[in-house]
């Protein structure tokens, strides 16, 4: 046999030179596999080359065949090599250490959710696994449903409510930095934000609904101040002013803010008025709200409640009653919601579906330490449309009622639930969150 061409003896030397280089670069990269990261693009040509391809001495190199070899198919972006970089190795690092802490820390977040969850699931359950009498199905469930309410009422009340839950009625006032309204019947306490934010947690409840208080009249610098500290992602308002008196584009921007409704308060003010002023009123009201989808709050004795029927179908908005719709209770027999005045408007508005109601601030309305006496109206607004038009509220701070501690009614409220989580659910987070729209975007 004749000897080789030349052109052999090259690729064979390129095919060693390119072997000893991998073994030199799994070394490397089982030393520093963040360099090795870097590195694995940057092998160039240049860096593979023998000492024959580089002298242009050697004549055989300009004849020789296209080699066949891995180097001369690297993307030409290779050819420029460039050092590691302590600074780059340090964000590399820091990248790595950040993934590396969010992934622990999410995982610690959805262990504790589920550890809380899991003591809620035992305590209910072990009532009922404690009973050992059997009885037929009906007389077991009359006797296992006291005790799950039982089992409930051993959790504290934060673990009670439901997780993402609305507060969707509170007030933020401070007389001392933002000036009552000169109509002002009565002077509160200071209560800012700050504040309002530390009740809530201590209750369980995540987000909150600034409504305009009346002693503020039409100047709503306090509550949008605070909503622009709250920002939308945690807070609605309701904010008042006259119909016709605030320009679109102010509208806009509060909308922006996470404003979402318009208050009339006659209640407070002990304001009546007659059935042609009151939906001239509401039109004009509907004016404003119809273009941003806000709704329409009122506040009004539960006797004007018969006046809204026939003007709420010709609104095209919604609307939603204040504290039950402020109930006459004591002029009626508490056994029959219906014989109270204007509860069967309220309940004829709440079929057709266009009205929400505010299950809140008893205390204004009741004339028993327990609220017994509105169990009965509660109740009946519960059955009628509890699942997708009926919003807790606290009414935090219960202005004129400095000192009040909400959380009984809380757990009264909760106790009416029963073992109906679903209605628990949207009692205290769904359906406010569909009143308010929380689900859109800002």
């Amino acid at each position: 046999m004749g000897r080789r061409p030349p052109y052999m003896y090259v690729d064979a030397h390129h095919r060693r030179r390119h072997r000893h280089l991998l073994q030199q670069r799994v070394l490397a990269d089982d030393r520093n596999p963040v360099s090795s990261y870097y590195h694995s693009s940057s092998l160039t040509q240049s860096s593979l080359r023998s000492r024959e391809e580089t002298d242009s001495s050697l004549p055989y190199l300009c004849s020789r065949r296209p080699s066949t070899s891995p180097v001369h198919h690297r993307h030409p972006a290779s050819a420029s090599y460039k050092p590691l970089t302590r600074t780059l190795f340090s964000t590399l690092v820091q990248r790595a250490a950040g993934s590396v802490m969010s992934q622990n820390r999410r995982v610690l977040q959805a262990q504790s959710y589920f550890r809380q969850r899991l003591n809620a699931i035992m305590a209910l359950l072990q009532p009922a696994m404690a009973s050992t009498t059997t009885t037929t199905t009906s007389t077991r469930s009359e006797r296992v449903i006291p005790m799950v309410v039982a089992a409930r009422r051993n959790l504290t009340l934060p673990e009670r409510i439901p997780r993402g839950a609305w507060d969707s009625h509170m007030h933020v006032v401070d007389p001392a930095s933002y000036p009552l309204s000169k109509d002002a019947v009565y002077c509160p306490k200071t209560h800012r934000l700050e504040h309002a934010l530390a009740f809530e947690s201590s209750v369980g409840i995540d987000n909150i609904v600034l409504v305009q208080p009346s002693i503020y009249g039409t100047d709503n610098t306090c509550l949008l101040d605070a909503l622009r500290a709250l920002g939308p992602r945690r807070g609605r308002a309701v904010v008042a002013f006259e119909p016709g008196s605030v320009p679109r584009r102010t509208l806009a921007e509060w909308h922006d803010l996470g404003v979402r409704g318009v208050r009339i308060n006659l209640s407070s003010v002990g304001r009546l008025l007659s059935a042609a002023e009151l939906s001239d009123l509401l039109l004009r009201y509907a004016a404003d709200c119809r273009p941003l989808d806000w709704v329409i709050q009122v506040y009004m004795p539960m006797s004007m409640i018969p006046l809204l029927e026939p003007v709420v179908p010709a609104l095209g908005v919604r609307v939603c009653v204040d504290h039950l719709g402020h109930p006459d209770i004591k002029a009626a027999a508490a056994e029959n919601p219906y014989d109270v005045e204007g509860f069967g408007a309220l309940a004829r508005l709440l079929r057709a579906g266009d009205t929400y109601v505010k299950l809140s601030a008893p205390y204004r309305l009741s004339a028993r330490a327990d609220h017994g006496d509105i169990e009965p109206v509660a109740r009946e607004v519960l059955r009628l449309r509890g699942l997708d038009r009926v919003v807790f509220a606290t009414d935090w701070p219960h202005t004129r009622f400095e000192g009040l501690d909400i959380r009984p009614w809380m757990e009264t409220v909760l106790d009416w639930c029963g073992r109906d989580d679903v209605l628990a659910d949207r009692l205290f987070r769904g359906n406010a969150e569909d009143l308010w729209n929380t689900r859109r975007r800002v």
